[in-house]
C-alpha cells in the first residue's frame, strides 16, 4: 500500500500521509487538512470514522472478536491475573513483579479512608438521588480536599496521584450506595483484597457478621477486568478530552463517569434487567419475545444482544458466560428473573435469525445478571461499571498527558442562518 493519500477537490491534489500500527490498522492523517485546503474538513458524525489519538493501551478488534491490554489477551488475563494486576498493567504499561503488586496494593490500602468532611456531601445529597450522580459529585470533590497540582513531570506525583483515586474510589461509590438505603457509611478494611473490600463495603452492616463468598469474589473480579478498558469509547474520551484542556486526574474522571452514566453507555446492562422483568411481568413467555425482537414492526428490542463494535462474539462475553454459570450453581439460586435469562440466551443462540446478524449476548447481558445474583440493585449497576472502568481511564489521562497532546477541538459544518440584521420588537 501506498504510504501517501490523495485527495482531489476542486481540480487541486492535496497528500496525506499513512501510517499502519503493529496490528495492520491504517490510519490516513489529516492533521494538515484544514491549514493545506484553506479551511475545509472531514464530517464524521460521532466520530465513527476518526482516530482522535495514537494509543499503546487497548487493541481491539470488533470483526475478529480481540481484545488485547498492552498485548495481552483478554482471556488470559481473566484467567490468571487479578484486577489490581491488570490495572497496574493498563496504566503502567507491564505486568507488575510481586513485589511491585504487593507495594501497589499496599500503596492503594493506605489512601482508602476518605476525608471525614466528605460525609457531609455524602448526606446533603437526599436518599432518592442517583448513585451516579451522587458517585461524580463526590469524584469531582476530591479536587477540594487534595487542592495540588499533579506535576505530570513527577512519576512520584502521578503515582501518589493514581493510588490515591483507586483507594477513594470504591469508597465513595458504595457510599452512594449505602446513602440510596439509610444504611451507615461504612470504612475500608484493609485486611481484605480489593474486591472483598468492596463487597464488605456496599453489604455488610453493623448488626451482623458478613461472610464472602469467594466464587462471588472470583465473579467480580472477573467482570472488573473485562471493563478496565475498551479503547476510545464515550466515556474514555470524555475522560481525554477534559484532560486536554489541563484539567487535574480527579476532574478527568468525574466527566469520565457522568459520560458513562448514559443509557446508552454504562446503563446497558440496567437495561438487560428491566427488559427481563418486564418479560416476567407478562407472564415470561421467552418464545413471544423472541418473536417480536424478529419483527420489524414491532418496537420491542433485545438488550444485551450485538455490539456496536463487536460483529462478532463479544470475547468479554464468552469469559463471563462461565463465571455466572459457576456462580449461579454454587449460590443454588431461584430467581425467575435469571431462568429467564437463561432461557433467553439458549434460544437467541441457537436462533438462525440472531447468528446470522451476529446478534450474540454481549458482556452487558452477563454483568447485569451477576449484579443481580450478588444482590446488588440496579441503580448501582452502572456505578460497578465505572469501578471496573476506573483504571482504564488513568492509563488514557496518563498517556494523554504523558504525550503532550494537544487539546480537543472539534470542527463543525455550520448549517444555520447566515447574516441578518438585527430586528427592533415592533418588526419581529
Amino acid at each position: 500500500m501506498s504510504d501517501k493519500a490523495i485527495l482531489e477537490l476542486d481540480g487541486k491534489k492535496f497528500e496525506f500521509p499513512v501510517f499502519k500500527g503493529p496490528e495492520n490498522e491504517t490510519a490516513i492523517d489529516i492533521s494538515t487538512l484544514r491549514g493545506s485546503t484553506n479551511g475545509v474538513i472531514t464530517l464524521d458524525p460521532g466520530f465513527k470514522n476518526t482516530g482522535s489519538c495514537e494509543s499503546k493501551i487497548t487493541f481491539l478488534d470488533g470483526e475478529k472478536g480481540i481484545l488485547r491490554h498492552r498485548g495481552y489477551a483478554i482471556e488470559e488475563l481473566t484467567k490468571k491475573a487479578s484486577f489490581l494486576e491488570v490495572a497496574f498493567l493498563v496504566i503502567f504499561g507491564e505486568l507488575p513483579t510481586k513485589a511491585e503488586l504487593k507495594k501497589f496494593e499496599d500503596d492503594i490500602k493506605s489512601h482508602s479512608l476518605v476525608n471525614e468532611e466528605m460525609k457531609d456531601i455524602v448526606v446533603g445529597f437526599p436518599k432518592s438521588a442517583h448513585p451516579m450522580g451522587m458517585l461524580s459529585s463526590f469524584t469531582s470533590a476530591l479536587t477540594s480536599f487534595n487542592p495540588g497540582v499533579v506535576d505530570i513531570n513527577s512519576k512520584e506525583d502521578m503515582y501518589n496521584a493514581i493510588v490515591k483515586i483507586l483507594g477513594k474510589f470504591p469508597v465513595l461509590a458504595t457510599w452512594a450506595h449505602r446513602r440510596n438505603h439509610g444504611l451507615p457509611l461504612n470504612y475500608a478494611d484493609n485486611s481484605l483484597g480489593y474486591i472483598e473490600n468492596l463487597m464488605q463495603l456496599m453489604f455488610k452492616i453493623p448488626t451482623e457478621d458478613y461472610k464472602i463468598n469467594p466464587i462471588a469474589v472470583k465473579a467480580l473480579d472477573e467482570l472488573l477486568i473485562l471493563h478496565e478498558d475498551h479503547e476510545q469509547n464515550c466515556s474514555t474520551s470524555t475522560v481525554r478530552i477534559v484532560g486536554s484542556s489541563g484539567a487535574g486526574l480527579f476532574a478527568s474522571l468525574a466527566a469520565g463517569v457522568s459520560a458513562l452514566w448514559g443509557p446508552l453507555h454504562g446503563g446497558a446492562n440496567q437495561a438487560v434487567i428491566e427488559m427481563l422483568e418486564a418479560i416476567q411481568k407478562d407472564g415470561g413467555d421467552v418464545a413471544k419475545y423472541i418473536a417480536k425482537a424478529k419483527d420489524k414492526n414491532d418496537p420491542f428490542r433485545l438488550m444485551g444482544f450485538g455490539h456496536r463494535v463487536y460483529k462478532n462474539f463479544d470475547p468479554r462475553a464468552r469469559i463471563i458466560k462461565n463465571a455466572a454459570d459457576e456462580l449461579f450453581e454454587d449460590l443454588n439460586l431461584n430467581d425467575p428473573i435469571l431462568d429467564i435469562a437463561k432461557h433467553l440466551e439458549e434460544v437467541a443462540l441457537k436462533d438462525e435469525y440472531f447468528a446470522e446478524r451476529k446478534l450474540y449476548p454481549n458482556v452487558d447481558f452477563y454483568s447485569g445478571i451477576i449484579y443481580r445474583a450478588l444482590g446488588i440493585p440496579v441503580s448501582m449497576f452502572t456505578v460497578m461499571f465505572a469501578i471496573g472502568r476506573l483504571p482504564g481511564w488513568i492509563a488514557q489521562w496518563k498517556e494523554m498527558r504523558e504525550n503532550g497532546e494537544p487539546i480537543g477541538r472539534p470542527r463543525q459544518l455550520y448549517t444555520g442562518e447566515t447574516l441578518r440584521s438585527f430586528l427592533p420588537f415592533e418588526k419581529r
